[in-house]
């Protein structure tokens, strides 16, 4: 005997489409879900160098509120942390200990190179042997953030594309391409 197919009542047609069956179910990948709770929770590292540091403060106090995007808990260790905001001019004395903060941090981690400073070198690269040209000549950077010194609103944009990133991520693959590197 074959089975007619019948049209789907109000809840199977919105379980379909959305996902959604009932007020208090929902369906997901555990993928998904872990991506979603890893981009709601980032912990950002405390890592201010110069006057991006007043910026990236600015933008964790209750004006900009760092804390409604799910960063607003700054660690002072890497091992706690999954993003190094690296926020100001780095000298080629504070390379290494950047280097040596970055290897400690946690896989998956993630590096917002906050300011011209932090990104290039800023104004002080010319004149300056000092001053290293540029944070991802050390650590890997994940995202630019221009300014001198950046805006706290452009801050939270940068924290809203590492989470696009994390979102586009899966974990599964990730542990499994670290699997094959060893």
């Amino acid at each position: 005997m074959p089975i007619s197919k019948q049209p789907y009542t109000g809840k199977e047609k919105k379980f379909v489409e959305e996902g959604v069956y009932g007020d208090n179910f929902i369906v997901t990948s555990v993928d998904g879900f872990l991506s979603w709770a890893r981009l709601s929770s980032l912990w950002p590292m405390t890592f201010g160098l110069a006057c991006c540091a007043i910026e990236m403060m600015a933008t964790a106090a209750p004006r900009y509120d760092l804390d409604r995007f799910g960063a607003g808990v700054m660690r002072p260790s890497p091992r706690q942390t999954d993003l190094m905001i690296v926020a100001g001019t780095v000298t080629m004395k504070m390379a290494d200990r950047i280097k040596r903060l970055y290897d400690q941090m946690p896989e998956p981690k993630y590096v917002l190179s906050m300011g011209s400073c932090a990104t290039s070198g800023g104004p002080y690269w010319e004149h300056g042997y000092h001053v290293l040209k540029g944070v991802d000549l050390i650590v890997p950077v994940d995202v630019y953030v221009t300014g001198c010194p950046p805006r706290p609103e452009a801050l939270i944009d940068g924290v809203l594309k590492i989470q696009d990133k994390i979102r586009k991520e899966s974990l599964f693959k990730l542990k499994s391409q670290e699997k094959a590197r060893v």
